[in-house]
């Protein structure tokens, strides 16, 4: 450890360093004197040179200047001496050695802090270009959907991840249980928000021993994972499981083998992948004023996050460059049922122009009928805006359970008609300009 004050380097006692002037004397003493001088001088001015350095950096410690600066003066004073024997009489050559050990201490620590907050401003830079800028993983230019990978990864030759972590993300009130799934691909498996990954669980069948077939899930974080790494991609599962009546009890035979697995799933297990699959849900970033409709029962939550996270959390080329409207509809059972609420909320705190959400809660909310409140209800209550929306450009997404989506096109169908719209040519219309994008399980 270096000390912050030169009075370590002092001579302690007279004796001592006397003894040391004799040692350098009689090593000297049979050279010629103008090279006792040559080598005196020299000392000092590496003395004088260092104990400057401390003084004008001003990079140590107030203990250690004010060592060099008297070390300095003791260098000053042997170098107005004329003679060697002057300085032995003066007794300088003490406070020569003292002053070039005083300056190197003051140089040495101010050396040392100087790399240490160059450390720190290095690490606090790095800390905040990672959480301030995503770039790395764009296209050029960013929105050109030309080389967006698909099946990388097929059921013959899987990918093999590791769990992060696995969280359970709903209330004690939901009905069942649903959990988010962080994967580390150490980069060699990039996606696309709204792809999916295929998961092969392990085992075999029972019925005929073969392996597990694959299972399709879609991601539910944007190409930089949620450590904004680009290392990282995450899962939005909801535990498959079965009540059986007879039973009055949930029967393990028939639960749901990949979301059971995925869900009980701990840090460090390894996870078979395959993909990733899948080009429909993608977002359309070249016109930045794009209004996007996301509309998700349960799990289908999942491609949206993407999505917003790209749009409003991250500093990606398309949220800078994002001018439109991102509109999220939401169904579940009850509010403990809810998905990334807290996210939501952030989001439309700080964008409130840009960001709508609205909830469908089946349990505790009424339609205009006095009926259940589901999906294509909450939707229908925007009815006419939408249908604008539409006509001016907008993209509209369906995700989750296959069910949505009669209730949700019956209520389209009718909503056409009362506008006096013949509703195949209207949705072959959308279809065809790729405004309408389904997703479902």
């Amino acid at each position: 450890m270096l000390v912050a004050s030169a009075s370590a380097f002092a001579p302690s006692t007279t004796s001592h360093y006397a003894a040391r002037d004799r040692t350098v004397l009689s090593m000297t003493a049979e050279e010629p004197m103008s090279k006792r001088q040559r080598t005196l001088k020299h000392l000092t001015k590496v003395a004088g040179a260092l104990a400057s350095v401390a003084l004008a950096t001003g990079g140590a410690p107030p203990a250690a200047l004010a060592a060099a600066k008297k070390g300095k003066q003791a260098v000053e004073v042997v170098e107005s001496s004329n003679t060697f024997l002057t300085l032995l009489k003066s007794g300088t050559t003490k406070k020569v050695i003292a002053g070039a050990a005083a300056a190197y201490a003051a140089v040495a620590i101010g050396s040392k802090k100087s790399d240490d907050d160059q450390s720190t401003n290095s690490s606090e830079k790095t800390d905040a270009n990672s959480s301030t800028k995503q770039d790395f993983l764009e296209a050029e230019p960013y929105w050109d959907q030309s080389n967006v990978p698909v099946n990388v990864h097929s059921n013959k030759a899987p990918f093999t991840g590791k769990v992060v972590s696995t969280k359970r993300i709903v209330g004690p009130k939901a009905t069942g249980e649903t959990c988010h799934i962080v994967i580390d691909h150490n980069g060699d498996f990039p996606y696309w928000e709204g792809q999916s990954w295929g998961v092969i669980p392990p085992g075999v069948r029972e019925k005929d021993g073969k392996p597990h077939s694959v299972r399709l899930y879609s991601i539910a974080s944007s190409r930089y994972g949620d450590d904004m790494t680009g290392k990282t991609g995450s899962l939005c599962v909801r535990r498959a499981t079965y009540w059986c009546p007879e039973l009055q009890a949930e029967d393990p035979a028939k639960k749901g083998v990949c979301s059971n697995f995925l869900c009980d799933t701990q840090p460090g297990d390894e996870v078979k992948m395959t993909g990733p699959a899948g080009k429909v849900m993608l977002l359309p970033e070249e016109d930045p004023s794009t209004d996007y409709i996301m509309v998700a029962t349960g799990t289908g939550i999942a491609p949206y996050r993407g999505f917003i996270r790209r749009l409003f959390v991250e500093n990606t080329p398309a949220a800078n460059a994002y001018k439109g409207q991102a509109w999220l509809f939401l169904g579940v059972a009850n509010s403990d049922a809810l998905l990334y609420d807290d996210e939501w909320q952030e989001v439309k705190k700080k964008y409130p122009d840009n960001f709508r959400l609205d909830y469908a809660l089946s349990r505790e909310q009424e339609n205009k009928k006095g009926g259940k409140m589901y999906i294509q209800d909450k939707v229908e209550e925007y009815a006419d805006e939408i249908f604008e929306k539409l006509s001016n450009g907008a993209h509209i997404y369906f995700c989750g359970l296959k069910g949505m989506m009669p209730g949700i096109q019956d209520m389209l169908k009718g909503v056409a008609e009362s506008k006096g719209l013949d509703y195949d040519e209207w949705l072959k219309g959308l279809k065809k300009s790729k405004q309408w994008h389904v997703e479902v399980y």
